[in-house]
């Protein structure tokens, strides 16, 4: 993947800032997360923000350029999600560099979402979003289909949690924003049955002391497009209880 650079002239500091891997490699912004893998930076270049994920390995894997790195697999499944017709952050620039056909460093920049949170920040900060059954209904329905939607391409998230999913807009019409994927891909069989109840598990994490038994069923109902639960719908949702039991 050559570097990629989407940012307008007319936006002189972001353009100059995200024109190659070395001169995103060179900015400075506040520390979001970092960890041995790979590192997120906040910006601020022309009065607009800006996340920078920089990647200082080709991932996790050891066969190098066998296996698609994570900047690459994110940069992929971000576009995808977009083609689904799915809301995701816009991707300013993008790339990677190699060294003997295995990927090095890689970058990721996405645009900010302006006055977004994502969900679960607004679960830790007793958010009162998440006491108004209209708000959380619209948010769920949101988030339903985009699961829905995902899984009907055989596609699993992954790592498909609350702090994943921003949420701005005003409080009587919220909108998602579907960020940070670099491990979601498509499995078949037993295999995406199994990631498939992996990513509404990760999703009842948090909802399970967040939402209202009643809220947690309807984003079920949601998510398989239907008013009443059938006896095959209350095994699916035991698999999801069941998930995370004994390993937490």
């Amino acid at each position: 993947m050559s570097w990629f650079n989407d940012v307008n002239a007319s936006l002189p500091e972001a353009h100059k800032a995200f024109s190659s891997l070395d001169a995103v490699w060179q900015l400075q912004g506040r520390v979001i997360t970092t960890s041995s893998l790979c590192e997120v930076l906040r910006v601020e270049l022309d009065g607009k923000g800006y996340y920078v994920k920089r990647y200082c390995k080709a991932g996790d894997n050891p066969v190098g350029a066998l296996v698609k790195s994570k900047a690459r697999r994110e940069w992929e499944n971000l576009q995808r999600f977009k083609a689904w017709g799915l809301p995701v952050a816009e991707v300013v620039a993008c790339g990677e560099e190699s060294r003997w056909s295995r990927p090095r460093r890689g970058a990721l920049v996405t645009a900010e979402i302006e006055n977004s949170k994502d969900l679960a920040w607004l679960a830790d900060h007793d958010s009162p979003l998440l006491q108004q059954p209209q708000w959380v209904n619209n948010v769920s329905r949101q988030v339903a289909e985009a699961s829905a939607v995902m899984h009907q391409h055989s596609f699993a998230h992954n790592d498909w949690k609350w702090r994943n999913i921003l949420v701005s807009g005003s409080e009587q019409d919220p909108r998602i924003c579907m960020i940070d994927c670099p491990a979601g891909t498509f499995w078949w069989g037993a295999f995406f049955e199994y990631r498939r109840i992996k990513d509404i598990a990760c999703l009842d994490k948090i909802a399970r002391r967040t939402l209202t038994i009643k809220q947690r069923i309807r984003f079920y109902q949601q998510y398989q497009s239907v008013k009443k639960l059938t006896p095959k719908h209350r095994r699916d949702i035991a698999k999801i209880l069941r998930f995370f039991k004994g390993r937490e």
